[in-house]
């Protein structure tokens, strides 16, 4: 009975109590996006463990607060944290608090300002994803400062379907390389910082500059059409917090370079990587060269860094117009050391034309400036953006072994020195603006000016072989060097000028019941016009080799013999391409040129079905010329050509919002491929194992693109997506072998088609998060997960008469049917991060995060053999953060933890070989490996202090 009293009475005191609470819900918009809900915002009841986030509509409820007066905390990342006070809570009643946060102080009475620190959350990138009706996945700085990433293209590789090729800022986006991939800043079009290749690489772009990158699988009518891998956006921050000054040290190495008994490298640069050299006064008759063919010792390899930004805005003329500020300025250097081996020339029966044991030091440079100024009015926003941004690549390279199996240094004992230095400078002028006229009616417009100049100056080889040829041992000469160009001096400049113009104005029509617009009608133009110009010149240091005065020479003394007391001797002379001396024009340039124009014009309709379908259907027309003319050491007499194609290009999205949480989405589209100048122009670039020529008749590829893709999002930081892909391009482009003495590479249309498709699935869950309060401060705890994976099936067909007929250029491939290049069959990451808040401006946030790729092909195989491929690797880095004080954070990280060995071999022939009886060709039987080295463990400390 005693039980049974207790049991009830436990009943009503609860029910009592229950009867005493209350719930506070709202709305939260966002002042800095025209009063846009703003989601994943915290909301606390001060004084109480009671709190709640925002939903996808800026919603929140918090249920079961005890009656009473309290003050509701509103936060969110980089917005003034809002303290409203006076909120009285009544038992079984709900209390409706809306509010509107900014990014600087609001004039509102009621209202209590505190601290401002940045806004790039993963939460907000997710949302935008949840809502566009396109495939668009989008990286912020949280996430990039959470995974240790330090350059936007180890930041692209972390995304679904895309990985990075070893030893440059290229990425492969499913399968597909450079030449299909767009690159812009903050929409609109940047130049190529390398005449090879279409897009700038990314690992020149610190991560501070950046907001955010957004990554378009599927394509969008707003980018150009030469689009089939991705358009790779890069936001540029902007502030809109209270004023701040932050400077960061850094300091590092990597453990394979500093365990180099010395370390080398050229002369002339300095180590700002501001070096520049022109070619000396009267080259070809006297000897005028000022700086040493040796390599020079210096100073421990020890990486560093330093950097400095800031950032303000405020409210002027009454406070309807805000200004805001942002710039910064950062220089990094860091250096490398790999040894390993290297082979050319591989032959069917597994034998190397040259083989060397391999040495190469490097040191780089990055020198970013950015500064951007912003002023918005009511619903009319103006920006100006510029970006200045100098890199250097100094490398020491050496080269020891066979140069030639049947000519130079046959059986070992050849010596190849190459000390080059790279640099590209870049400065970009945007002016960008957004001008909401009506509550239907939008105009979005932006133009650029791009400078681009990248030179190589003074590049210089040397070429020794053993003056006896069966003494590998013994000492070397130049007396038997074959060839004039295997000591030369080179000079080369590209220079790229671009204007880029866009514009489209938005129509919205048929207004909803909740006060949206189920329509959109975008109108809009596009416009690039490019110049580019680039000259070389080789001075070839062509050696007497029957005169038998020619001396003993020391690998690491050569400027004991070239000067100008063994020009004068006739030891040597200098020439160019044209000639010597005694031919007028021998000191002009080879150069190649063009210009290149594209007008675009568009229309999209975005249309709402109903509150569950969504469709956005489109097309555009491009009008596209690129002339090119040159005169090289290929064609000294010069020649022209152009390319002129008109291009309808259609894209279709449609979205299905199954539920809250769940969309499916679908996209299709054609686009084109462009050859890059490079490609086209016939100059002769030459590699130490491999040279490389264009062919003018190259022809643009068209490609069509079709994506599938379900979307689940259970909590506002999480994901859950699985696709489906598919891209079938016609008259597709690869860089092939020519049948040539020398084994030269060329580029052709190879085939009539190539087919892509495949599955991704990305997954972001948070594993657990706890949140206490304390002191009136909510501390949290959690542990969050990440996985993306992409599995490719790819197939091109290759066909040898084609290009003959198209190029004319002999090309006997080894297969009728084989992968493309560089498309991994497997590419995955995955990421563990634990976060812990141990007081206010005190906490530590560790992640490990691992890549892979599978194997790849990296050159298609030729006269019956086998592609080289790039053999897959693991990766696996992890990063440490801690907040130590309001001012102060500390980083480490420690990367490629795996250090697994970098390798290419020349695989044995297995597949859809060329079995024409005309050709009768022999397969090579067995793999050898081209490449190998190991990268060593780098090692990163880096302190910040925010004033």
């Amino acid at each position: 009975m005693r039980k049974t009293f207790t049991v009830i009475a436990l009943f009503f005191i609860g029910a009592i109590f229950a009867q005493e609470t209350g719930t506070i819900a709202g709305k939260l918009l966002d002042k800095e996006s025209n009063n846009q809900p703003l989601p994943f915002a915290n909301v606390v009841v001060k004084g109480t463990a009671k709190g709640s986030s925002t939903d996808f509509d800026g919603l929140f409820e918090i249920t079961g607060v005890p009656a009473g007066t309290y003050t509701l905390e509103f936060s969110f990342t980089g917005y003034q944290t809002v303290e409203i006070p006076n909120v009285v809570v009544q038992a079984s009643k709900v209390v409706v608090v809306d509010a509107t946060m900014g990014a600087t102080a609001a004039a509102l009475e009621e209202v209590v300002i505190k601290v401002v620190t940045s806004r790039e959350r993963e939460e907000a990138l997710l949302i935008e994803q949840k809502q566009a009706v396109t495939q668009k996945t989008s990286i912020g700085a949280e996430e990039l400062s959470k995974k240790g990433v330090g350059n936007v293209a180890s930041a692209v590789a972390k995304v679904t379907g895309i990985s990075k090729q070893e030893g440059s800022g290229n990425v492969f986006v499913r399968g597909l390389g450079d030449r299909y991939n767009i690159t812009t800043l903050n929409g609109l079009p940047l130049p190529s910082n390398d005449p090879s290749k279409k897009n700038i690489q990314l690992e020149i772009f610190n991560t501070d500059i950046v907001e955010s990158i957004g990554i378009d699988k599927t394509y969008d009518l707003r980018n150009y059409g030469d689009f089939a891998g991705a358009n790779i956006d890069i936001t540029s921050k902007k502030y809109k917090g209270n004023g701040f000054i932050e400077i960061s040290l850094e300091t590092g190495l990597n453990t394979i370079t500093v365990g180099a008994n010395d370390f080398f490298l050229t002369d002339g640069p300095n180590s700002t990587g501001f070096y520049d050299i022109n070619v000396p006064q009267f080259p070809l008759s006297n000897y005028n060269f000022t700086t040493s063919w040796d390599r020079q010792k210096t100073s421990v390899p020890i990486n560093s860094g330093i950097s400095l930004k800031g950032g303000d805005s405020f409210y002027i003329f009454g406070g309807e117009t805000k200004l805001r500020m942002f710039g910064v300025g950062s220089f990094n250097n860091s250096y490398s050391y790999i040894e390993g081996i290297s082979r050319g020339g591989v032959t069917v029966n597994s034998v190397a034309n040259s083989d060397f044991d391999y040495f190469n030091y490097t040191y780089s440079t990055n020198t970013t400036l950015m500064g951007n100024i912003g002023l918005n009015h009511k619903n009319n926003d103006i920006s100006y953006n510029v970006f200045f941004l100098n890199t250097s690549n100094e490398q020491q390279k050496e080269f020891f072994g066979i140069i030639d199996i049947e000519d130079d240094a046959s059986e070992g004992g050849g010596f190849i020195q190459r000390a080059v230095f790279e640099r590209t400078s870049l400065i970009t002028h945007q002016l960008l603006g957004d001008h909401e006229i009506s509550d239907n009616f939008l105009i979005n417009w932006g133009g650029s000016y791009n400078f681009l100049k990248s030179s190589e100056p003074n590049r210089r080889q040397v070429t020794l072989v053993p003056d006896v040829t069966s003494e590998p041992n013994g000492p070397r000469s130049f007396r038997l060097v074959s060839a004039a160009s295997d000591n030369h001096r080179f000079y080369s400049e590209l220079i790229e000028e671009e204007v880029a113009v866009n514009f489209s104005s938005t129509f919205k029509f048929k207004k909803n019941k909740e006060e949206k617009f189920d329509g959109k009608i975008i109108l809009g133009y596009n416009g690039r016009f490019k110049n580019v110009d680039f000259e070389a010149t080789q001075f070839n240091f062509q050696i007497f080799s029957n005169n038998r005065e020619q001396p003993i020479v020391d690998l690491y003394n050569v400027d004991a013999y070239f000067n100008q007391e063994n020009l004068d001797r006739g030891l040597y002379r200098i020439n160019t391409f044209r000639g010597a001396i005694d031919v007028p024009n021998a000191l002009d340039p080879q150069f190649y040129g063009g210009k290149q124009s594209i007008h675009a014009g568009y229309i999209n309709i975005e249309y709402a079905f109903s509150p569950k379908f969504t469709m956005l259907a489109g097309v555009r027309a491009e009008q596209i010329n690129q002339s090119i003319e040159w005169s090289t050491s290929l064609d000294p007499q010069g020649d022209k050509n152009e390319l002129d194609s008109f291009e309808i290009l259609p894209a279709i999205s449609l979205k299905y919002k199954l539920n809250q949480q769940q969309n499916l989405k679908f996209a299709a589209s054609k686009t084109y491929t462009l050859p890059q100048y490079k490609e086209r122009a016939p100059f002769l670039f030459q590699q130490v194992n491999q040279d490389y020529l264009g062919n003018q008749n190259l022809s643009l590829s068209t490609d069509y693109n079709v994506d599938l893709k379900w979307e689940l999002f259970p909590k506002s930081s999480e994901i859950i997506s699985l696709g489906i892909f598919g891209k079938h391009i016609e008259n597709p482009i690869n860089s092939i072998i020519i049948q040539s003495a020398s084994n030269d590479i060329t580029w052709a249309n190879t085939g009539e088609k190539a087919i892509v498709y495949g599955a991704e699935l990305e997954l972001k869950k948070v594993i657990f998060e706890n949140e206490t309060s304390k002191n009136d401060i909510v501390l949290k705890n959690n542990l969050t997960a990440g996985l993306n994976a992409a599995y490719m099936i790819t197939n091109q067909d290759l066909d040898g008469e084609k290009v003959l007929k198209e190029a004319n250029v002999s090309f006997i491939p080894t297969y009728t049917k084989t992968d493309i290049s560089g498309a991994s069959d497997l590419v995955a990451n995955a990421d563990v991060s634990y976060y812990k808040d141990f007081s206010k401006n005190k906490s530590i946030q560790l992640t490990m995060a691992v890549n892979y790729f599978s194997d790849r092909i990296y050159a298609l195989g030729n006269f019956g053999k086998g592609n080289i491929v790039e053999k897959g690797v693991p990766t696996l880095d992890f990063i440490a953060k801690t907040e130590l004080t309001k001012h102060i954070t500390l980083g480490l990280s420690a990367k490629n933890l795996l250090n697994p060995s970098v390798e290419r071999f020349q695989e044995s022939v297995n597949g859809e070989t060329n079995n024409d009886p005309i050709l009768n060709l022999n397969f090579q039987k067995k793999d050898i490996t081209v490449l190998s080295y190991k990268k060593g463990y780098d090692l990163k400390l880096s302190l910040s202090y925010k004033f």
